[in-house]
């Protein structure tokens, strides 16, 4: 599996300029490039390849005066820049064909030199990391880094970012294999909110921390002094660089935060199971704000990716699961209930009930029904099973009708009818 591993570098003035100089000939030669390849689609549709056009945009351009000084960079990374544009086309083409899953892709646009955050990559025939620590780049020189850890394996190629507040970052990618943990018996379902950031079914409760909203009055200063200044003068660039790094010390603490709850979830517990936030819907609410301070998406993506790293296992419930609506011990729904509504007693069973740690215990139920397949029987915790689901015991869910889905037919796709 490849990962990415992220260290601060700091570049000598001369280095500085170097790289801005490589930054922007990869700039202009994915933007020459993306021009070539609209002019030919809008012609006669058709597509140019990868070599002719490397050898238009890079090979015959460094002849031309208009280009010449393309030379004065290390052909790697501009080389590595037309990968990436075959990578973006790759990505839109795959989200109109369905393959691609999330949010839909446009088409690639062109880069701006004004862009706040520039970056570029080189392969193994553009870098190498010297004995003495420092990063070689082709046409750079050697560049100082600062060694957070050990690489765990030799790196198959290196990205270069500059961030919006002027840190350089190199982002080198290795090739291990998964470390796979002792495995556990302790299973945990957890529902994530704002009030506290998660609770679990265990009963833990994880605070939220509110990094956003606790550095809101130094950001808000910053952002004074900026609009403050005229545009396009350095007082104004300045400005900017105080407000972008303000708002990376907020995202950077709260990354921070998140690897190490991550880290230690995966580490105590062999599944974990979570329900699927219409995020993007939230954020269109008054709770905004809070929901992007949460970085629900941030926590879930990580607990997947070390989870594959560390041989867990992680499951995601439907959004559209009545966590909040069925009580744990009985299984029976009790209808929705307003969120002021943190606790209540089941008019079935007469238990009560604190809202999100019964939501936790139903996600931990829903998810160990989908991951068991334990098809008609019971999976909330606690409850054991008293004997194999029967093959035409469809469906996970308590009551079908609730779902909206409607019940299968006897003998249905083949099945046997007892």
């Amino acid at each position: 599996m490849h990962l990415r591993y992220s260290y601060r570098v700091y570049p000598t003035v001369g280095q500085r300029s170097a790289l801005a100089r490589t930054f922007g000939c990869a700039r202009v030669v994915y933007n020459d490039a993306l021009a070539l390849r609209k002019a030919a689609w809008k012609a006669d549709r058709s597509k140019l390849p990868s070599g002719a056009l490397a050898k238009t945009v890079i090979t015959d351009a460094k002849k031309t005066d208009a280009r010449s000084w393309l030379g004065s960079v290390s052909v790697d990374a501009l080389q590595s820049s037309l990968r990436d544009l075959d990578t973006a086309y790759r990505n839109f083409y795959d989200s109109l064909s369905g393959k691609r899953r999330g949010r839909p892709v446009g088409l690639p646009r062109f880069k701006s030199r004004k862009d706040n955050r520039q970056s570029l990559r080189f392969s193994r025939n553009g870098f190498r990391i010297r004995g003495n620590g420092k990063l070689n780049l082709a046409k750079i020189g050697d560049v100082r880094v600062k060694w957070a850890r050990a690489l765990p394996a030799d790196p198959s190629s290196v990205t270069v970012v500059l961030d919006p507040s002027g840190r350089y970052h190199a982002s080198f990618v290795v090739d291990i294999e998964p470390e796979h943990l002792p495995a556990l018996d302790a299973e945990v379902g957890i529902d994530l909110g704002l009030t506290t950031y998660a609770v679990m079914s265990d009963g833990t409760v994880i605070d939220n921390p509110r990094f956003l909203r606790k550095a809101e009055r130094r950001l808000k200063a910053a952002q004074r002094v900026l609009s403050r200044k005229a545009k396009g003068s350095r007082n104004r660039a300045k400005a900017r660089r105080k407000v972008a790094k303000a708002h990376a010390r907020v995202a950077d603490t709260r990354m921070d935060w998140m690897h190490k709850q991550t880290t230690r979830l995966i580490r105590e517990t062999q599944a974990i199971y979570l329900e699927d936030l219409n995020v993007r819907g939230l954020a269109r609410t008054r709770l905004a704000k809070s929901v992007y301070d949460a970085g629900w998406s941030t926590f879930r993506r990580l607990l997947t990716e070390k989870a594959a790293r560390y041989g867990r296992h992680v499951g995601v419930i439907g959004r559209y699961e009545p966590t909040s609506q069925v009580c744990s011990t009985c299984g029976v729904p009790d209808g929705p209930k307003p969120l002021n509504v943190r606790t209540w007693k089941c008019g079935a069973c007469g238990t009560s009930h604190d809202r999100d740690l019964n939501a936790a215990r139903n996600i931990l139920a829903a998810g160990r029904a989908d991951r068991l397949n334990a098809c008609g029987g019971p999976v909330r915790p606690g409850v054991a099973i008293p004997r194999q689901a029967r093959p035409v015991e469809t469906g996970t869910h308590r009551n079908a009708s609730r779902t909206g889905r409607k019940p299968r037919a006897a003998g249905a796709a083949g099945i046997p009818t007892p």
